[in-house]
């Protein structure tokens, strides 16, 4: 009967504490069409805080997936904030799944329309009395939007996760330099400079086409023009930044260039993490399966310390995150 008695008190405590989320569809109207989301919301008698999920690069969705693999890193990200009690909205980028229609051709995309997109979402939460405040993360190419957006949004603080330091065409040109046989990569270091001055090129190499298709050269443009570092420094809210040591695709040197240009942000290197939040091995050709697995579980540290960096205003007690964490 003890024993009996002591799992009824060891389940009843643990149902104490379970968290019921809300997961809601959410909708922004803007003038070009209707951007959709999912808002996870958990209950509360009282304002809670929010997060806005913004994606990385090309056709990633409001979960983190793209045609090249499903992974649910953003989706799982959502999940874990909501069990510490802070609500979160992602969506889909214009252009892309549900938001499809409010940009059919990509030609009209750009890092503008991007950062305009997300102050829009910004405002919008701000406006809730659902929430208390806002803070806005971003993931790889989201961390240079939440960025630029933050001020507009009405942010009360940023976490960048895998944010580059360096403009996005010195990223790319190192990542290049790997794997494109030398005649290509002179074409594309060429190309690259023309699109930085402005210039689009209709005849592109075959291998090329999926990188510097014509039709995506007028977003690319817009983003070689942009220096994250210099957005990161105008930041005057905390931030956190989040970098995983075992990412092959963005680089403990990206988020020491962040921490450079803001001495005040707090930066948090996770061992073993990669680029998709799952804890790999550093090899490349055991990472590559991770990027299509959403079974794995996320990192552990990464949603306890953004949980963490969110609550500490509403709760002064939490503690820090300098150093690395497993």
């Amino acid at each position: 009967m003890l024993r009996v008695f002591l799992l009824f008190l060891l389940l009843a405590t643990g149902s104490a504490h379970a968290q019921t989320i809300l997961h809601r569809p959410i909708e922004l109207a803007t003038p070009s069409g209707v951007l959709y989301g999912s808002l996870l919301l958990p209950q509360s008698d009282k304002p809670v805080p929010v997060a806005l999920l913004i994606a990385g690069s090309g056709p990633t969705d409001r979960n983190g997936n793209n045609p090249a693999g499903r992974n649910d890193s953003l989706k799982r990200l959502a999940e874990a904030l909501a069990q510490r009690g802070i609500a979160s909205v992602r969506y889909d980028k214009r252009g892309v799944a549900a938001s499809l229609p409010a940009a059919p051709d990509e030609r009209m995309l750009s890092v503008e329309g991007y950062v305009a997109d997300a102050a829009a979402w910004g405002r919008k939460l701000g406006a809730d009395p659902r929430f208390s405040r806002l803070v806005v993360i971003g993931h790889s190419e989201g961390a240079l939007i939440a960025s630029l957006a933050a001020e507009q949004a009405g942010a009360a603080a940023l976490v960048s996760i895998a944010g580059s330091g360096r403009p996005i065409d010195q990223v790319l040109m190192e990542q290049l330099s790997t794997r494109l046989p030398p005649p290509l990569l002179a074409f594309s270091a060429a190309l690259i400079e023309e699109l930085k001055a402005g210039r689009t090129h209709e005849r592109i190499p075959e291998p090329l086409v999926v990188l510097f298709r014509p039709s995506v050269q007028p977003y690319l443009i817009s983003l070689f023009r942009q220096d994250p570092a210099a957005a990161f420094a105008r930041l005057r809210i905390p931030a956190l930044i989040v970098q995983g040591r075992h990412d092959i695709q963005v680089g403990m040197k990206d988020a020491e260039a962040l921490k450079t240009a803001k001495p005040d942000a707090e930066l948090l290197a996770i061992d073993g993490m990669n680029h998709v939040l799952r804890i790999v091995p550093a090899d490349a050709q055991r990472q590559l399966p991770s990027y299509d697995k959403p079974e794995l579980p996320l990192a552990s540290a990464l949603g306890q310390a953004i949980g963490d960096f969110i609550l500490r205003d509403e709760q002064p007690s939490a503690p820090g995150h300098q150093g690395s964490n497993n």
